[in-house]
């Protein structure tokens, strides 16, 4: 994937994501997903596409001889900045041994 392309998917993300707290709160962009059944929805459907996301993760960081923990821990916390920034930090082939 281009880093290009990442870093603007960064900074357009973090600009909605920087607005919406601003502007709610954090808990009052959690709390709607719990509110009823299309949230829930949504927020399950968030949950199994980051799962598969750090299972990939996972996987691909030890193929690249990364440490994998940063990344869970940025992912549980950050949501999708996590897999973003490891996709931007990302060597493009394995290392040589």
């Amino acid at each position: 994937m281009s880093q290009k392309l990442i870093v603007i998917t960064l900074v357009l993300f973090g600009a909605v994501s920087a607005a919406a707290l601003w502007q709610h709160g954090y808990w009052s962009i959690v709390t709607p997903h719990f509110q009823s059944t299309a949230g829930a929805q949504v927020f399950a459907d968030l949950l199994i596409a980051l799962t598969l996301v750090l299972i990939w993760m996972w996987r691909d960081a030890s193929t690249q001889g990364r440490p994998f923990w940063p990344w869970l821990m940025a992912t549980l916390a950050f949501g999708s900045f996590g897999p973003l920034l490891y996709l931007l930090t990302r060597r493009t082939s394995p290392p040589r041994d």
